[in-house]
């Protein structure tokens, strides 16, 4: 079992109806046809998306070592971020998250010209060097 998890802009449920999916539907690099293309693709069968391996909102988390969940705001899986966080905290596992507001998925990786990449490493990288000591 891991001992902390760093999740950046996770994908944890399968319903594209979210607030941020319909709001950020068409953006940039990530938008809701690509991500309906993405899940055709992986998936063999629209019924393996529930699948709780699959759909973490409707998991049993209550082992699930503590985390760190970091979603940007102009992102179709920013809502997926923020139901997780809010039900691991229900099933009481130890969590951080952070939004970055005004940045797009992909952002994390972007530190050079991305302000906001870079800080949201150093608070990934904080957070994970305190769990691991």
């Amino acid at each position: 079992m891991p001992l902390y998890q760093v999740l950046v802009y996770p994908i944890t449920q399968s319903d594209m109806n979210t607030k941020s999916y319909v709001e950020y539907a068409a953006a940039k690099p990530l938008n809701k046809p690509v991500m309906e293309w993405l899940t055709k693709n992986y998936l063999n069968n629209m019924s393996e998306a529930k699948d709780t391996r699959m759909s973490l909102v409707n998991a049993n988390l209550k082992d699930v070592p503590p985390t760190i969940i970091i979603t940007a705001q102009i992102d179709p899986l920013n809502q997926d971020g923020i139901m997780l966080a809010e039900k691991l905290s229900d099933a009481g596992v130890k969590v951080d998250s952070k939004n970055y507001d005004g940045v797009t998925h992909e952002f994390f990786g972007m530190a050079i010209i991305v302000l906001e990449a870079k800080e949201a490493q150093a608070y990934a990288a904080e957070k994970l060097k305190a769990a691991l000591k």
